[in-house]
């Protein structure tokens, strides 16, 4: 294989995997990794990938790259929705309980779920001395979703907006997390790395995710498979703070081998 067709296939399986190690490439192309790391370098030169330690990642997941919310609701709907579902059996047991949901699209759709299920007949008001679950969140799109939600009692993060996000940051928020102990903390994450931990790429957010992971019981990360192996500009938490990670692809060896290190639940929905 000549080494322009190598390098295309190589960019390819980046493009589909979000990320490829020097090693798996090595034993997949059966060349040495010297050639894979000179591979890489031309990539990197192109502009096709973006070099790190042990391999190599997409050109767009640099360390500050962050989209909407408005666009992250749009993407991998299908895997989001496996997870948000497979997160329902996490919830809170007993005829009360409070979980926290933090800012994010997959999280936004345990919020619609929980929506759906509540009307539908799932839920009812603690007042009638059934079951009524307390959700705190800091999440403009969720509150909407969740406000007039039987049997959801809802507590609401006040701070500062922050537009992309459509969630409040700041002191204030970062304070109030922290006088709370909520069961449970469904928390998202722009990156979950071996060495590196969860990672966010705004300072403000991270400092929010951070409080919400030192505040409750049990924390439970929502993240599809495209965060694996992925490190953004903030860490917010080491993977022995988490209890449970929920995604929809079996992770890396290398992340799975720091995940059971760590003690964490894996979940592939």
């Amino acid at each position: 294989m000549f080494a322009e067709e190598r390098q295309q296939q190589i960019a390819g399986l980046v493009a589909a995997s979000g990320r490829a190690s020097v090693t798996d490439l090595a034993e997949r192309f059966r060349i040495t990794t010297e050639t894979v790391r000179r591979d890489l370098a031309a990539l990197e030169s192109a502009g096709t990938v973006r070099r790190v330690h042990g391999g190599a990642v997409s050109a767009d997941r640099f360390s500050t790259t962050e989209e909407s919310i408005l666009e992250r609701t749009i993407q991998r709907q299908a895997q989001k929705l496996r997870i948000a579902e497979a997160a329902l059996n996490f919830l809170p047991q007993g005829p009360s309980g409070s979980i926290l949901l933090d800012a994010g699209s997959t999280t936004e759709v345990l919020a619609d779920i929980l929506a759906r299920r509540s009307a539908g007949g799932a839920g009812s008001q603690g007042a009638d001395g059934e079951r009524e679950l307390v959700v705190i969140t800091h999440a403009i799109p969720i509150a909407a979703k969740l406000a007039s939600t039987p049997g959801i009692a809802l507590q609401i993060l006040g701070g500062r907006v922050r537009g992309l996000t459509q969630a409040a940051v700041g002191q204030a928020t970062v304070d109030a997390a922290h006088k709370l102990r909520p069961d449970i903390a469904f928390v998202g994450t722009n990156g979950i790395h071996a060495s590196f931990g969860l990672s966010t790429p705004d300072p403000e957010e991270a400092a929010v995710k951070a409080a919400f992971v030192q505040s409750a019981r049990r924390i439970v990360v929502l993240a599809d498979s495209s965060k694996l192996d992925a490190e953004t500009l903030v860490q917010f938490a080491s993977l022995k703070d988490l209890d449970t990670v929920i995604t929809d692809r079996k992770p890396s060896s290398e992340l799975a081998a720091a995940l059971a290190e760590a003690g964490v639940e894996v979940v592939i929905a």
